[in-house]
C-alpha cells in the first residue's frame, strides 16, 4: 500500500478518531441529532484537518519547537474562520444547527493531535492525506451516529421518511442521552466483530487496532498516540543505558 493509501486507511479504519481513539467526543455527542448534522460537522472538520496538516507540514522547519502549539492554533483558527464565513453565506441552516461547535473546531483534540504527532514531523503530501483520512474517518463516524439517532428518533434519515407509518419514534434518541446509547452500541458492535473474528481464527488486527506498544519505544512515526519523536527516543534510551 502506498503512503497516501496507508494514511487514508489509517484514518478510516485502523485509527478511526471516534470509534478507535475515542477523540472529539464533544461534537460527536452534541451535533449528531441527524445524519445531515453529522455529515456537515464531519466534512467541516475534515477540511480543516487536511488544510491545517498541509500548511503545518510546509512550515514545520520554520516553526520553532517552543511555540509550535500557538502556531498550530493560529493556522487552524484561520481555516475555521474562513469555513464559518462560507457556511454562514452558503449554508446558513447548517451553520445555525452546528452553532458554537464550529468555532470549537480550533481546539478539537483530533486536529491538534494530528498536527503534533504527524504533520509537524512529516512531509506535506503524506500529511495532507493523513488529514483527509482522519477527516473521512471522523465524518463517517458522525454520519453513522447521526443516521441511527435520526432513524430511531424520527423515523427518517437525511430527512427522508424510512420507517412505516406504524412506527412510533423513540424521542430519547434525538436528545442528549441518545448520543451515548448509540455511540456505546456501535462501539460494542465493533468489539463484538473483533472478538467473534478472533475466536474464529481470523485476522482482526485491523479492527480497532489502535496502539499496543510503549510510546517511548515506538518506531511508528505517524502514530497519533506517540508522544516522542525518534530523536527524543534515542536520547532517552541512551540516558537509560548510561544510568544502567
Amino acid at each position: 500500500m502506498n503512503k497516501a493509501g496507508e494514511r487514508l486507511y489509517n484514518g478510516l479504519i485502523k485509527e478511526n478518531p471516534t470509534f478507535v481513539l475515542m477523540l472529539g467526543m464533544c461534537p460527536t455527542l452534541a451535533v449528531t441529532t441527524s445524519a445531515m448534522n453529522g455529515l456537515g460537522m464531519g466534512a467541516t472538520t475534515a477540511v480543516v484537518l487536511a488544510m491545517s496538516n498541509l500548511i503545518i507540514s510546509l512550515l514545520r522547519k520554520l516553526i520553532p519547537g517552543k511555540v509550535r502549539i500557538p502556531a498550530f492554533i493560529v493556522i487552524i483558527a484561520s481555516f475555521v474562520t474562513v469555513l464559518q464565513l462560507l457556511l454562514e453565506a452558503l449554508l446558513p441552516e447548517l451553520n445555525k444547527a452546528l452553532g458554537v461547535y464550529i468555532p470549537l473546531i480550533v481546539v478539537n483534540c483530533i486536529i491538534l493531535g494530528r498536527a503534533e504527532s504527524y504533520a509537524y514531523l512529516s512531509p506535506p503530501i503524506p500529511s495532507l492525506f493523513d488529514g483527509i483520512g482522519m477527516g473521512l474517518g471522523f465524518t463517517f463516524a458522525l454520519t453513522c451516529i447521526g443516521a441511527v439517532r435520526e432513524l430511531l428518533g424520527t423515523g427518517a434519515v437525511f430527512g427522508y421518511s424510512i420507517m412505516p407509518h406504524s412506527f412510533t419514534p423513540i424521542g430519547i434518541f434525538v436528545l442528549a442521552p441518545g448520543a451515548f446509547f448509540v455511540l456505546a452500541a456501535l462501539t460494542a458492535f465493533q468489539n463484538f466483530l473483533k472478538i467473534t473474528g478472533a475466536k474464529a481464527g481470523k485476522d482482526v488486527s485491523k479492527i480497532q487496532s489502535g496502539c499496543s506498544e510503549d510510546c517511548m519505544n515506538c518506531g511508528e512515526k505517524g502514530c497519533s498516540r506517540r508522544f516522542y519523536d525518534n530523536e527524543t527516543n534515542m536520547e532517552i534510551i541512551d540516558l537509560e543505558k548510561e544510568e544502567n
